[in-house]
């Protein structure tokens, strides 16, 4: 039986697709780096809810840091507005993710590998992009899809892989009875992915050509780091308990 669709339900069905393949893609990357013991379908679909929620959350986090929170300080210039407005935003965004992230994996049992936390981190932090992909693709036709598969969707599994490979060290940090490496490696993976995410945005949004040259060097370096960090925690996982 052949079954027509709608050039409506088509279209649809065409920007849906062109969102969320790039994140697709990066997951299964992700997922089959993971040499010794794969994460069970059903955890990993929360995680992707677990990012679709923190955009949501986001999306409102946001609204009253920029709208409420920004108009109180003074800037000199758009620049240093662009450069705080990033800061905001990485902040916001990448404290959701983590926070959702600790929320379905810090106490699993299936959080055994150290590397599961690079794949628990990349899942929330795809979902989310991909939802926020959903949306430009929706918004601003086909036309954003090309370009962000090629920036905004790598670069939020970037931010990810560096949270996530200091989320499964803290892992290891709170077995072992360390609290204090525990804390400091849960801070410095978020700190690390909002310092990430903030210079990300602050090159993109400044609109110098300085800042351009900028943008672009940074992407190329952090996707040359971060495909090799991820090689690394791959090939040196420990079990954890």
């Amino acid at each position: 039986m052949i079954v027509l669709l709608s050039p409506g339900i088509t279209t649809t069905l065409v920007y849906i697709l062109a969102a969320i393949l790039p994140a697709v893609l990066l997951m299964r990357c992700i997922y089959n780096q993971d040499k010794y013991e794969k994460e069970p379908p059903a955890l990993l679909w929360k995680l992707i809810l677990g990012g679709v929620l923190a955009a949501l959350a986001a999306i409102v986090l946001e609204y009253l840091m920029l709208d409420f929170v920004m108009p109180m300080f003074t800037y000199r210039d758009a620049i240093s507005y662009s450069i705080y407005e990033a800061i905001m935003v990485g902040a916001v965004e990448e404290g959701c993710k983590f926070y959702f992230l600790k929320r379905y994996t810090w106490n699993n049992p299936n959080f055994n590998y150290r590397y599961d936390g690079v794949v628990y981190a990349v899942f929330c932090s795809l979902g989310f992009a991909a939802f926020e992909n959903i949306q430009y693709v929706f918004s601003y036709g086909l036309s954003v899809a090309f370009s962000r598969a090629l920036l905004a969707i790598p670069a939020h599994m970037g931010f990810a892989v560096f949270m996530g490979a200091f989320y499964g060290r803290a892992k290891v940090c709170e077995v072992q009875r360390n609290d204090r490496s525990r804390t400091s490696n849960l801070f410095l993976g978020y700190l690390s992915a909002v310092c990430l995410h903030a210079f990300y945005d602050a090159t993109a949004m400044v609109g110098t050509s300085a800042a351009a040259v900028m943008f672009i060097v940074f992407v190329i370096l952090m996707y040359i780091i971060v495909f090799r960090k991820v090689k690394h925690e791959s090939q040196s996982d420990r079990q954890i308990y």
